[in-house]
């Protein structure tokens, strides 16, 4: 918990700062930024004009995904010594596809509080706004930049019954839409566009028709792709077991590239079965040869 006035403990603190709009900040995220000995950031320009907007003068540490190997321990040898630190990302919360695991696991090793400051989110104000159902969701971060990894990434949600989220690069979102459509199917779905920004944009439709909207007009700026749930009538479709569990195995490892562990794994999952019956089913249609005997 938050300590009170009169006692002062060195703690980190994870400040959710605004995503766009400068004026998204909680009253408690501001005070605990003027309270705090250090700040610590993807980019302290970027995190300086957030400071500057609210009068706010600490020191800056820069703490990104390439210096948190050797940071982090810098980070929590000065908490040791009863330093109160603050950690943000470029925009919203830290962590959440950011840079903080490390020095956050790090500071609960060495019994040093974490407390959160919460505050915007790009994924939850673009599933509040986006129209697809949000009772349950799946937050997927970024989609690997490779095809080939990013088609594998989209096969093991196939029959995934919740909304999913992603966020995506301008330059990568119609390569992605081609492959949901292909491997998800026609789902319905939403591009969230500069969320609280001048030029925030929701387009909303199907996957197909997010693709010819792209095509006429091509999206610039930080990119938030929802994809809706698969319906009862697919996911039935998709866990259909007429086709032989080795002859998916295989489909799998030739379309999606995954290896036969991965692959018997997302076939055991489409028919709602367990990996040991999986192996045990594909054993028996294998035979005796001793193919899949490794996929334990």
């Amino acid at each position: 918990m938050e300590q009170s006035p009169n006692v002062r403990q060195a703690c980190l603190y994870l400040v959710a700062t605004p995503i766009g709009n400068l004026e998204d900040i909680t009253l408690r995220a501001i005070r605990i930024l003027k309270e705090v000995d250090q700040i610590a950031c993807e980019d302290t320009r970027h995190t300086q004009k957030l400071l500057g907007h609210y009068n706010i003068q600490k020191p800056l540490v820069s703490y990104h995904e390439h210096n948190e190997m050797t940071r982090a321990p810098e980070l929590v040898v000065a908490m040791e010594q009863g330093a109160q630190i603050a950690l943000v990302s470029d925009a919203g919360v830290p962590l959440v596809s950011d840079p903080g695991y490390r020095l956050v696991t790090l500071c609960l090793r060495h019994h040093l509080p974490v407390i959160p400051i919460p505050g915007p989110s790009a994924m939850l104000a673009a599933l509040s706004a986006s129209g697809l159902p949000n009772e349950e969701f799946l937050f997927a971060g970024f989609l690997p930049a490779r095809s080939v990894e990013r088609r594998r990434a989209l096969e093991r949600l196939r029959i995934e019954d919740r909304t999913i989220i992603f966020y995506e690069a301008p330059h990568r979102i119609e390569e992605t839409l081609a492959d949901a459509k292909e491997i998800l199917g026609d789902r319905p779905a939403c591009i969230a566009r500069e969320v609280t920004k001048i030029h925030e944009e929701f387009r909303r439709g199907s996957l197909a028709e997010l693709a010819n909207s792209l095509a006429e007009k091509p999206a610039r700026g930080e990119i938030t792709l929802l994809i809706g749930p698969v319906s009862g009538e697919e996911s039935s479709a998709l866990r259909d077991t007429s086709q032989s569990l080795a002859d998916r195995v295989e489909e799998l490892i030739r379309q999606a590239k995954l290896d036969r562990k991965e692959a018997l794994k997302l076939a055991a999952k489409e028919r709602g079965i367990t990996k040991r019956a999986a192996y045990h089913e594909l054993h028996l249609q294998v035979g005796d040869s001793g193919e899949g005997r490794n996929d334990r």
